[in-house]
């Protein structure tokens, strides 16, 4: 459906239509992936440092620097969030041997067998763009790298 339907509204000119999509279209993505989440008691944050300990495990264990670069909303509270895995057996921390003021981070057994049971949600994730063709998925990413820019 096109953005105007879905909205009932008007733009002022096609930028101002285009950027509204957009976030239009990421805050409709994200809530279904929430969802998917929610059900395994995971927010996306909690979830995309899971998976950040799970890609570096042969690098393990992570500063919370390390794990704050490569996340997706460079706003969270690593410290934080890592707070809540730890309570939850998620993750392991401990003070680091060369800076004693920094944690270093690495998932648990229990972590890891959540994230396997995960499958549903790494399955939505790739449902998201189902509706498009690999050739438009590869314009998609290149058209968002280009607004990145």
């Amino acid at each position: 459906m096109r953005i105007e339907e879905e909205l009932k509204g008007r733009f002022r000119n096609e930028y101002h239509k285009g950027v509204i999509n957009l976030i239009y279209t990421v805050k409709q993505l994200t809530y279904g992936f929430n969802q998917s989440l929610k059900k395994h008691g995971l927010t996306e944050p909690q979830y995309n440092i899971l998976k950040i300990l799970r890609g570096f495990r042969s690098e393990a264990p992570l500063s919370i620097g390390f794990i704050k670069e490569r996340m997706l909303d460079k706003n969270s509270d690593v410290s934080r969030i890592v707070d809540k895995l730890y309570a939850n057996g998620l993750v392991n921390r401990q003070e680091s041997q060369i800076d004693r003021r920094q944690k270093d981070v690495d998932i648990t057994e229990s972590g890891l067998t959540l994230l396997q049971k995960m499958d549903d949600c790494e399955k939505m994730l790739d449902n998201l763009l189902s509706n498009l063709s690999l050739e438009e998925v590869q314009e998609l990413n290149r058209l968002l790298d280009k607004i990145r820019e």
